[in-house]
């Protein structure tokens, strides 16, 4: 069964050793990250091969639509060890154009249980009707709606207590919000990190 993946994890294990021979033993011995990913789990939005860092490099929670919803354990879990235990000083919440799941969050389709995961963006996308209404293309709307929820899941990152009380403490830790475009493969700074709790507030 899946032999093919099998002779292709064996090639690429055989890579990493011949280009660095101590490559597994340092992935053995500890995991020491600096950056917590929080991405969208479509396939074609690989974190670490984006930002170009090795296993062991980047931290990575995922799920439809990149959400960072305050009542999920999941991702709470991910959070406070990212931030308790590893220690990591960037927080990354990345979207990216082209995301079914913001598409299917206001398309009108029922889908069953997905859609109750996918509610936080119809209610952004309402906090924002206005704007978005303007936008005469739909696929700039929805584009558009993409950046407006990674905002709005930089905003509950950042509103955590498991983050405020490692700025309480003094720990260096900021949170990003970055969108990724499928088609040139570059990452757009949406420009709204939050590096301390006296800049929740501002305006995304």
């Amino acid at each position: 069964m899946l032999e093919y993946l099998k002779e292709k994890n064996r090639a690429w294990a055989a890579r990493k050793v011949q280009a660095d021979a101590g490559f597994f033993k340092r992935l053995v011995s500890q995991q020491a990250p600096e950056y917590l990913w929080i991405g969208c789990s479509d396939s074609r939005v690989p974190a670490n091969e984006i930002v170009d860092l090795d296993p062991g490099e980047l931290f990575v929670h995922r799920n439809v639509a990149n959400l960072a919803p305050p009542q999920d354990a999941n991702y709470l879990s991910v959070l406070q060890f990212a931030v308790d235990v590893l220690k990591v000083k960037h927080i990354l919440v990345v979207g990216h154009y082209g995301c079914g799941g913001v598409a299917a969050a206001v398309d009108g389709v029922r889908r069953g249980l997905v859609d109750h995961w996918l509610h936080p963006i119809r209610e952004v996308c309402h906090a924002h009707r206005h704007e978005l209404d303007a936008i005469p293309e739909r696929s700039a709307q929805l584009d558009r709606l993409c950046e407006l929820n990674v905002m709005r899941q930089v905003r509950n990152v950042a509103s955590d207590v498991f983050v405020h009380e490692a700025w309480a403490r003094g720990q260096e830790l900021r949170v990003h919000g970055w969108v990724y475009s499928l088609a040139d493969g570059l990452v757009k700074d949406l420009n709204v990190t939050v590096a301390g709790p006296e800049e929740i507030g501002k305006p995304l």
